[in-house]
């Protein structure tokens, strides 16, 4: 039974932090893997008083430890992508009805209703393979949408180009999630000047190009796509919630999902607003995994609550997980 059912009725930073809290005692008691991780930081119910006094596990453990908090089954693994021979990571989920109302009342937050839009999905990397977090999330949005029209393309990008001219010379709301290589694919093959379309990142060239920064990649895909903004989500295997940037890279989350950034120095002491740092993530829909996670993300936080992804983590960067073995 899911102790924190009310995770999606979040009104303030006050009630996300007893509420934070509250899954941290659960997680404690329930995840030995975590528990074992705290004692060694020395760490544990007495004295976590506040939410930055919690321990956040490294990523890394999701690809070496069985990290659950559940003693239900497990109904669906979750993999990373990674390159041939690479150790994925694996995220166990006891109950996917807590993803889907996280993604659903997520989009709904920053999107409204999803039968408003026509989803169109370039997501080649993903469906290549087992186990993507991320299909299953988009596969979901493109049923919720009840539009005939609405559906994933692989490399067909000839029949995806005609489809979405059409589709937005038609008036209809579309909305283009797609990974940022085949993005780019695409609008060197056609220039759009898109009026009815959202065009959503998912991050990541995953080897195929050369990564390029934030600034110039979104400027190229306006100028492509001869939209106003290019849309981002921010999103991993490990986590069961998304951030969403409504254009510049800007990132929101919604109520039960919060960042805090971390110093690089020191993995248990925070930079102020505005510093850069790494990022660590509470996702309170992780409750049957872990809520607290140190990603190998570099970003900035800002007084309202919003957040940049700077880039990532050199291996050599990594700084305070010298407890990474248990």
């Amino acid at each position: 039974m899911n102790p924190c059912p009310d995770i999606f009725f979040i009104r303030s930073q006050k009630e996300f932090e007893k509420i934070a809290l509250k899954v941290f005692r659960h997680q404690f008691d329930n995840n030995i893997v975590y528990q074992d991780f705290c004692t060694l930081l020395k760490k544990d119910k007495s004295n976590v008083k506040t939410i930055t006094d919690i321990p956040f596990l490294p990523i890394q453990f999701f690809k070496s430890h069985e990290i659950v908090s559940s003693t239900n089954p497990i109904q669906k693994t979750f993999s990373s992508s990674g390159t041939t021979g690479s150790i994925t990571s694996k995220h166990l989920v006891t109950d996917t009805t807590l993803y889907e109302q996280s993604f659903r009342n997520a989009f709904s937050q920053f999107y409204g209703n999803i039968e408003d839009y026509v989803i169109l999905a370039l997501l080649p990397s993903y469906l290549e393979r087992e186990g993507s977090s991320l299909i299953y999330m988009v596969n979901d949005l493109i049923e919720g949408s009840n539009h005939p029209e609405s559906g994933f393309y692989l490399n067909n990008y000839d029949e995806l180009i005609q489809k979405l001219i059409k589709l937005d010379s038609s008036g209809k709301n579309v909305l283009l999630i797609g990974v940022t290589y085949a993005l780019l694919d695409m609008v060197e093959k056609q220039s759009f000047q898109l009026k009815n379309t959202i065009v959503m990142e998912t991050g990541g060239m995953k080897g195929k190009r050369k990564e390029i920064i934030r600034e110039e990649l979104h400027g190229i895909l306006c100028k492509g796509f001869g939209v106003p903004s290019i849309h981002s989500e921010y999103g991993m295997t490990e986590l069961l919630s998304q951030a969403y940037s409504l254009g510049k890279g800007i990132f929101e989350c919604p109520p039960w999902m919060s960042i805090l950034i971390r110093d690089t120095e020191d993995a248990m002491t925070y930079v102020e607003d505005g510093k850069t740092g790494g990022i660590n993530v509470i996702d309170l829909a992780n409750i049957n995994s872990c809520s607290f996670i140190a990603t190998q993300d570099l970003g900035k936080k800002y007084p309202n609550h919003s957040f940049e992804v700077l880039g990532r983590f050199d291996a050599s960067d990594i700084r305070g997980c010298n407890l990474m073995v248990i």
